[in-house]
């Protein structure tokens, strides 16, 4: 009878394994990550099945937006676009700025100033100026929003402005908030500030919701100053981890590109709240009193998520790439590129482009640090620099180019930010910026080791090749 139940058992473990490996396969998604799921469920298959259930389900082809309502919320952005005058879009770019338009209703902005923070310790005092000065609204989009001492800082802002009447409304991620007490959210809504997770993840949904995160960090003060980049509030983008400084960017943004970031929180809102938000006065008009913003520093605010019927932000990682005359720069803290990032600049190094990549030397995520060596080695190898970063913790997430083209927001060069995760970046057609962009560039670059000079990373022990492989296989799942 043992025996008989035995066999049954395994007959029914070998039956899951080949629905799983099926459904896999019938989901027709790249063939790396088929391969990659199909041999975790094979070889650890209970294991392997439940990761599947609740990380590599696809649910990319729900609509949770309609598109009456990103009608409506787009329609008020317009606006504002149409009222520029002597608007121009920059002819090598174009076809950049239309894939934009046509697939993410990304408008192009003129008129802007960016500043450009490279720490929390300039970020932080900056934001909560702003912050102090609002009086009408302060929208936040946030992945982290942790209980520490500058969180509650943060939050005691929020909840100090709330009462006196300004409106506060507050998206977090729920995973990425796991470790978050509900009473530090709870304690800003009882004193009126509007807080709503992103895709909360409970039973049983989990297994739908658990693998798209809202990774995007935005923040829109009374619809004239944004925050756009890779800082979340938390005291380690302030003071770093463990023994390692933190190094970021974020851009404050002043000018027309502001009503592109409003309108990306305002879809953010509907789709986490139900709520429709197409006023004009989110959209303010230009203070004739202030000193008006005219020059050509033009701006799209792209997003992507796996809602969306392409990865915007990737495509015009690629094309931005590929249209490469003279030289890219990028930093990124994890480098695990699809097919199609790693082709673009490889392509781009072989053909005479000067590419050049920044990452950590010490990464905060064990697997993601080793699957990473082969990527970036298999680029210098083409003729591409690679830099790691030894004075702390890159997290910054930029492209700068040619002199004419950068962009900064929260999107990593992974799979699962071109996939899975719901992201946003900045794309800014102007001199100045870039030139500016390219300076912080050559400054982190002095203080980053070259990956050719590291003799045990350009030519690593069987064992340590061995280990890059395993992680890199399973690198489109991580």
């Amino acid at each position: 009878m043992e025996g008989l139940l035995y066999i049954i058992g395994v007959s029914l473990v070998w039956v899951l394994i080949a629905v799983a490996i099926i459904h896999v396969i019938m989901d027709n998604r790249q063939p790396a990550k088929t391969m990659a799921w199909a041999l975790v469920i094979f070889f650890v298959p209970v294991v392997g099945i439940v990761f599947y259930l609740f990380f590599g389900i696809n649910h990319r082809r729900e609509r949770m937006v309609s598109q009456r309502s990103m009608d409506q919320l787009t329609k008020r952005s317009m606006l504002g676009f149409v009222e520029q005058e002597d608007f121009h879009v920059p002819e090598r770019h174009r076809q950049l700025v239309d894939l934009f338009i046509n697939q993410n209703m990304a408008l192009p902005f003129k008129d802007n100033k960016i500043d450009i923070i490279t720490d929390g310790y300039a970020y932080i005092p900056e934001l909560l100026k702003d912050m102090a000065a609002a009086n009408h609204h302060i929208h936040l989009d946030l992945y982290i929003f942790e209980d520490d001492a500058l969180g509650r800082l943060v939050a005691e802002t929020l909840i100090d402005k709330a009462r006196q009447g300004v409106e506060v409304r507050l998206i977090y991620d729920d995973v990425g908030c796991w470790k978050v007490n509900h009473r530090f959210f709870d304690l800003m809504r009882d004193a009126g500030v509007e807080v709503v997770p992103f895709l909360p993840v409970r039973f049983p949904s989990f297994t739908s919701k658990a693998n798209y995160r809202d990774h995007r960090k935005i923040i829109v003060i009374d619809g004239r100053i944004g925050y756009v980049g890779g800082m979340n509030i938390a005291l380690r983008y302030v003071k770093g981890t463990g023994t390692q400084p933190w190094r970021d960017t974020m851009w404050r943004l002043t000018g027309g590109a502001v009503y592109a970031l409003q309108r990306a929180f305002l879809v953010d809102w509907y789709f986490v709240d139900r709520t429709l938000i197409t006023s004009r006065i989110y959209y303010p008009p230009i203070d004739r009193h202030e000193q008006p913003i005219v020059n050509n520093c033009m701006i799209q605010v792209v997003t992507s998520g796996p809602t969306a019927h392409y990865p915007e932000v990737m495509q015009g990682f690629v094309r931005s790439i590929l249209a490469a005359r003279r030289y890219v720069y990028i930093e990124t803290p994890y480098f695990l590129p699809n097919e199609p990032v790693l082709f673009a600049l490889k392509t781009a190094a072989v053909g005479g482009v000067d590419v050049r990549i920044i990452c950590p030397l010490r990464s905060d995520a064990f697997f993601t640090d080793w699957a990473s060596r082969s990527y970036l080695r298999e680029l210098h190898e083409a003729g591409a620099k690679i830099f790691l970063y030894q004075a702390g913790f890159m997290h910054a997430k930029v492209l700068v180019s040619d002199d004419t083209l950068s962009t900064c927001g929260s999107t990593n060069l992974d799979i699962r930010s071109f996939e899975n995760n719901f992201e946003v970046n900045a794309f800014v057609y102007d001199e100045g910026t870039a030139l500016r962009m390219k300076k912080v560039f050559l400054d982190d670059q002095k203080q980053s080791v070259e990956l050719s000079t590291l003799p045990r990373r350009v030519h690593p022990s069987f064992r340590a090749r061995l280990l890059e492989s395993l992680t890199r296989l399973v690198s489109p799942l991580l």
